[in-house]
């Protein structure tokens, strides 16, 4: 190798010497180890003066990039904003600003919490942001720099649309760094934010510093995925394995699944799965559970089979540590918070971790984790969203996840961030994920999902009710249309329409090759295969005409259902013999929603979906009227008596009548083709194979089209739509020269940032709530922000009664009306107000103990606590958002006061 000339020996003295006057210089010396290149690259950039987006592995340290900006803004004398997608995220950057800068510099704004809001860095969630944006707050005065932490949560359908707008929004003069897991569309991104907020660098590192194996857990023995370096052979001993074991199920379904008969193939329990990784020296680990009772569960399990990971100096520890961070907690609430199961398992070092535990309790596993004395934390999926808990090992049972509607695979941009917690930077050599094996196991599914790094970023983007009037408020209708235009979900549509129409000068082509071969000496075949085509559409219009027709009638059937009613409910998960305990009639627009008791003692909440055809009482029996579906032996007692009244033949569906046989459209269109020359062409069954060809081609090429049209302003003509139902509810004003300003009811929806924002408004405007105690406001506004997990598995609603139940009702109506008004301006805004934390909000508002709270709702405390915390913060936005004089500001107010109280209250900042 040749020794640099002296030249070059200059240059690099003058380098190095400019760099040692540098604020990364300085920014270098506040840690203990070097910085990677892309970090060093990101940084430069961003004292340069450019905006950065940073793309890289979890765990890689893409928040180094974001706590340089905190830095150059302290040394700039600006300010900084810090931002998160959620509470726990932020609360988590706010205690490690602070360690390294202090209180006085490090402030903290989530809505649950406002810590030194005028502090010169400020850690918030984007929403905090996106509403001091529209209010032209005075805290953003001097502001530098914005770090937009987990920026590719901008796919996330219910609050991607904030980051959008904080970019769009955000004074040209900001800094902007965007902090994203890899994503395969980095480029595109970051030619859009160039586009909105100019200069932008962008930095993207695949190369994640700690190495991650993939193993496979067969019964007691771990597998490698891959016997390569690179990761992409797959084991053939795994391949052999899934082959042997699909040909022992073949050959005895039953003994399938058992772990005698299957030898090593059997999927090790929790317990068996934490010794083994302890045994290989693989701990801490995570592993993820999808789904809060089986993580509860799994520590109980470990608990039951006496596993300890922890000496008694750990325990002793861990013991000060909880006792110190829970001091706070009255002790008649410890015990329904499950304290002592909890305590005993973190002395233990196991630990659950999910979205039902007490804010504190998740805290407390976050930090003991951190400090390595938690060794095995079961967490459900919202771990991998950010917060700073990586381990040495991940572990997932299975590769299948409920998404809120159905079973489905995990994707490889979710395998992706799970197993990214595993490998801990600057104490791990390397990571290791861990599969379960499963019966149906396929080692090349797992190395499909293992090697491919495909997570595109979607834009979620669009404009909401409160949005419209903030942005005609702000900028005018013109502008705001202009400034929509600008977002990230239309600068993807436009860009996809380049390709479909691409995509149509193909298929046009393909046309004219289908219709000469489908030529007919006879006559115009196109013609013929027309009337063809009719006719099966005619069919198929008047088979869904059937249908709905017998939906209507299985509706009105519901809706003569009582309670005692026996039914047969059809078919599904849900078939067989039930008794009505609710008919549901008030449900909703959708139809009736009765709740019944099967003969297995299940109560479930049905809607018309599970009946296609009619139901009809089979029988009448009684249910006692106090009866209390929530005890085990009433459910058993009713059962029994219920399957007394099984019939002794099937009950068979009735069958619906079909409307072609009578259609006189469709015997014209059969006449015709029999009329039609081409209908005698002996070649006609070959042409019309042409024919068909054609017309599936042409109905694909006219919905490209319509999609093409559909893209184009796509985002603006959406606002439109908006603007012109909020007109007409008289939110917005339109003068003669079409533009439009504000009105005082628009003023105040514009402050009201909710999800049925609209409603809350109109509520406010109708003054549904004047009259109500702050208990029944309580009661009332939850409806708003509350969205139940399994709403189909619910037993009767129980509701406060009197005022709150008329108001319910009231608002329930008022949804109706709005819901009609948007499918007439074609809008899908605006979800049916859930009423299932009403009656827990309530009691908790009338001072009962939490115990009591808790059993007569089966909420989890975490979930209590989080649902009761947005209703704070919506009761507070409220009472902002109406007149001094209004009467329930006040209420709003004494509302907030009753609710923050008890576990409610407890910082949630440690």
């Amino acid at each position: 190798m040749s020794m640099p000339s002296p030249a070059e020996r200059y240059a690099a003295a003058r380098r190095r010497n400019h760099e040692a006057k540098t604020a990364l210089a300085s920014f270098r010396e506040l840690y203990p180890f070097e910085l990677d290149p892309f970090q060093v690259d990101a940084c430069r950039a961003l004292e340069a003066g450019h905006g950065v987006l940073v793309a890289a592995p979890t765990g890689s340290g893409k928040t180094v990039v974001g706590e340089f900006a905190v830095h150059l803004a302290l040394q700039e004398g600006r300010k900084c904003f810090y931002t998160t997608p959620i509470k726990a995220l932020s609360n988590q950057k706010y205690s490690d600003l602070v360690r390294r800068y202090g209180p006085q510099t490090v402030g903290l704004l989530t809505g649950d919490n406002t810590i030194n809001s005028e502090a010169p860095v400020v850690v918030m969630t984007t929403e905090v942001l996106r509403n001091m944006l529209y209010a032209g707050s005075d805290t953003l005065r001097g502001l530098g720099y914005v770090v937009m932490d987990e920026v590719h949560y901008l796919s996330d359908r219910f609050r991607g649309a904030v980051w959008e707008e904080v970019i769009i929004h955000l004074p040209d003069s900001v800094r902007l760094v965007s902090l994203s897991a890899t994503v395969s569309n980095a480029e595109e991104f970051a030619d859009w934010l160039v586009a909105v907020r100019g200069d932008t660098t962008v930095i993207v590192d695949e190369h994640r510093p700690v190495p991650l194996w993939q193993h496979v857990l067969v019964g007691g023995r771990l597998y490698d995925l891959f016997v390569d370096e690179e990761q992409q052979k797959v084991n053939p001993e795994l391949v052999r394995l899934a082959r042997e074991e699909g040909r022992f199920t073949r050959i005895s379904p039953r003994g399938g699944r058992n772990r005698r008969g299957m030898g090593r193939f059997y999927t090790p329990s929790r317990v068996e799965v934490i010794e083994k990784l302890n045994a290989e020296g693989l701990l801490p680990a995570i592993t993820f559970i999808f789904s809060r009772a089986g993580c509860d569960a799994a520590v109980l399990q470990c608990l039951h089979a006496g596993l300890r990971l922890n000496g008694p100096e750990e325990r002793e520890t861990i013991r000060r540590y909880v006792e110190e961070r829970c001091a706070e907690i009255p002790p008649e609430d410890l015990g329904v918070l499950g304290y002592w199961e909890w305590l005993e398992g973190l002395e233990r070092g196991i630990a659950a971790h999910h979205a039902g535990m007490l804010p504190t309790f998740k805290e407390v596993v976050e930090e003991l984790f951190a400090r390595g004395l938690v060794k095995a934390v079961f967490a459900t999926e919202t771990l991998a969203l950010g917060i700073n808990m990586p381990a040495r090992s991940v572990v997932l049972e299975k590769l299948v996840k409920w998404n809120g509607e159905t079973h489905a695979d995990i994707t490889p941009g979710e395998y992706t961030q799970l197993t990214g917690r595993a490998g801990r930077r600057g104490i791990d050599v390397e990571g290791h994920a861990v599969v379960l094996w499963q019966p149906g196991f396929d080692p090349r599914a797992l190395a499909g999902l293992a090697s491919t790094r495909t997570y595109p970023l979607r834009s979620s983007f669009r404009p909401s009710y409160n949005m419209a009037v903030n942005l005609v408020g702000q900028f005018g209708r013109q502008r705001a249309r202009d400034l929509l235009e600008t977002s990230f979900a239309q600068f993807q549509a436009d860009r996809a329409v380049v390709g479909l129409a691409r995509q149509v000068q193909r298929n046009l082509e393909g046309l004219e090759g289908y219709r000469e071969a489908m030529t007919c000496h006879l006559g115009d075949f196109e013609e013929y295969s027309r009337l063809r085509r009719q006719l099966s559409d005619r069919e198929a219009e008047l088979a869904r005409r059937g249908k709905q027709q017998q939906r209507a009638e299985a509706v009105a059937s519901l809706e003569r259902l009582r309670i005692g009613d026996v039914i047969m409910v059809p078919g599904g998960r849900r078939q067989g013999l039930a008794v009505v305990l609710d008919p549901g009639i008030a449900a909703g627009l959708e139809g009736p929603r009765p709740t019944v008791l099967t003969v297995d003692r299940q109560v479930k909440r049905l809607s018309v979906v599970d009946f296609p055809t009619p139901v009809e009482p089979l029988a009448r029996m009684r249910v006692p009227k106090k009866f209390n579906w929530r005890s085990p032996q009433a459910r058993r007692d009713l059962a029994s008596a219920l399957r007394e009244h099984a019939p002794a033949e099937p009950v068979k569906p009735r069958r619906g009548h079909s409307l072609a046989a009578d259609d006189p459209e469709i015997a014209r269109l059969r006449k015709a083709i029999r009329q039609h020359p081409c209908h005698r062409c002996a070649d006609r069954e070959e042409h019309a194979r042409w024919a068909e060809r054609y017309w599936r081609l042409k109905k694909e090429t006219d919905q490209l089209e319509r999609r093409i049209q559909g893209r184009t302003n796509t985002i603006a003509r959406t606002f439109d739509r908006v603007c012109a139902a909020l007109t007409q509810l008289g939110y917005l004003d339109e003068a003669d020269g079409g533009e439009l300003t504000v009105t005082p009811q628009g003023e105040l929806l514009s402050r009201l940032y909710t999800e049925l924002d609209l409603l809350a408004a109109e509520c406010l405007r109708a003054g549904l709530w004047d009259r109500l105690t702050p208990a029944e406001l309580a009661a009332c506004v939850s409806v708003l922000v509350y969205e139940s997990r399994q709403p189909d598995d619910v037993g009767p609603l129980r509701l406060p009664g009197g005022k709150v139940r008329d108001t319910l009702e009231a608002m329930v109506r008022l949804w109706g009306r709005l819901d009609t008004m948007e499918k007439d301006h074609h809008l899908d805004f605006l979800r049916e107000p859930d009423l299932g934390f009403a009656w827990p909000v309530y009691r908790w508002a009338c001072g009962h103990r939490l115990e009591a709270v808790l059993t007569d709702s089966d909420l989890p405390a975490g979930d209590f606590v989080r649902w009761t915390k947005q209703v704070i913060d919506l009761l507070d936005q409220i009472s902002d958002a109406v007149p001094d004089d209004a009467p329930v500001r006040k209420t709003a107010h004494a509302a907030v006061d009753a609710l923050r109280r008890g576990v409610v209250a407890y910082s949630s900042v440690g």
